[in-house]
């Protein structure tokens, strides 16, 4: 049993209650509208049995990269030592998945990946979307010349490839991790410049903008505090949905060497070290390829999922 305080009042809630008091007609405050909101988009996404699926992908990833030390005993980076005849050895016994041919075990170094695949995502997100989103926002609020420009900007970076792009980007500044995310971050922002342009042409002229304009609100507030909240619902779908191609992206750096420095677990160049021994030792490069599929169908699941439940254009 809960409790909430109301007027001073501490109240005890059954589950029901609780319920009822998410789903009111009335709600007493703000924040129980928002968290009546909330309730109803987690039960429509709970309806969603391939975004429960992405979801459960999604946790386990996180709760592997958080535990990772206590879900194997070997180091990620170090093997036995030449003669202790664990090189290249098939899945089974001790090595679940085997070992590659520096006798390190796979397992171990796709769970360590885990850790380095969510600090790409994390870091491209909170890098790439806030400034596409800024670029976007300024671009269709403003309008007239530096509309133009930042968006003829943004078409010159559309009309490459992305994994191009970052190839290039990444040649240029070297093999790293750091490089690697900044590489990817740089080619990554357009798209949402171009949902939060759209978004915001649509928003600009409606009539609470104007009401917001006849009260004295500046340019700056109405746009970060009216126009790019609303672009929320949709820039988080692109978010989800473009995590996978962020794998990919930074698996495709990682093959080609241009990603995270050896020996340091990197699923992409877990592949690339495998791809030799492919016909003979293939559990060498197929289970890290493996871990690349699953998380990318969650995340586009998950993705999916959202987008059901935020785009109003789906209900």
């Amino acid at each position: 049993m809960n409790t909430v305080r109301t007027s001073g009042w501490v109240i005890a809630l059954t589950p029901q209650d609780w319920r009822r008091w998410l789903l009111t007609d009335t709600p007493d405050s703000r924040r129980q509208a928002m968290a009546g909101r909330a309730y109803l988009g987690w039960v429509a996404f709970a309806r969603n049995p391939l975004a429960m699926i992405g979801l459960i992908i999604i946790v386990a990833l996180v709760a592997m990269a958080i535990f990772a030390p206590l879900l194997t005993a070997f180091s990620p980076v170090f093997g036995a030592d030449a003669g202790a005849g664990e090189r290249l050895l098939p899945p089974g016994g001790t090595h679940w998945l085997g070992t590659d041919e520096q006798s390190r075990d796979i397992w171990s170094r796709i769970v360590f990946g885990s850790r380095t695949s969510l600090l790409i995502i994390f870091m491209v997100a909170i890098t790439a979307a806030p400034v596409g989103v800024v670029i976007g926002g300024t671009a269709g609020y403003v309008g007239g010349w530096l509309d133009t420009v930042l968006m003829r900007v943004t078409d010159a970076f559309l009309g490459f490839p992305k994994l191009v792009l970052a190839l290039a980007f990444a040649a240029a500044l070297g093999a790293g991790l750091e490089n690697a995310i900044l590489a990817i971050a740089i080619t990554s922002w357009p798209p949402y410049a171009r949902i939060a342009r759209s978004e915001t042409l649509t928003i600009r002229n409606t009539d609470y903008i104007a009401a917001a304009r006849m009260s004295g609100a500046s340019s700056i507030r109405i746009l970060f505090g009216h126009i790019l909240p609303m672009c929320l619902p949709s820039l988080i779908v692109r978010v989800t949905l473009d995590m996978a191609g962020i794998i990919l992206i930074a698996a495709g750096l990682g093959f080609l060497g241009l990603g995270v420095a050896p020996p340091q677990p990197e699923w992409g160049s877990m592949v690339s070290d495998g791809r030799n021994q492919i016909l003979e030792q293939w559990w060498v490069c197929t289970f890290p390829g493996v871990a690349i599929f699953v998380v990318s169908l969650g995340f586009n699941l998950i993705g999916d999922g959202l987008r059901d439940v935020l785009d109003p254009r789906e209900q």
